[in-house]
């Protein structure tokens, strides 16, 4: 298991990926931090990017702030990065 650090901007205009170093990403989604619906679309999100389901992906810190650790089971620290460094710049 292995963990991304992640900095959350919830109600934005469209979702995207910035990768800001080693296991760390900033994403932003357009859902609002209401309910957990930014969670949960971040949760989706970042499973469409890593290639896993959405149960492989756990929020371990942080669910109610907006920087959180996410821990990704099935994955190592190597997949990760590779995956995160194949995104498009943004």
């Amino acid at each position: 298991m292995a963990t991304i650090n992640v900095r959350l901007k919830p109600r934005a205009s469209r979702c995207a990926v910035k990768v800001c170093g080693p296991r760390s990403v900033e994403i932003a989604v357009t859902s609002p931090p209401v309910d957990n619906r930014a969670n949960d679309q971040l949760i989706e999100y970042l499973a469409g990017i890593l290639g896993v389901g959405k149960s492989s992906l756990t929020i371990i810190k942080g669910g109610r702030s907006r920087s959180k650790v996410v821990e990704a089971c099935g994955l190592t620290e190597v997949n990760i990065d590779d995956k995160l460094r194949r995104l498009p710049p943004s």
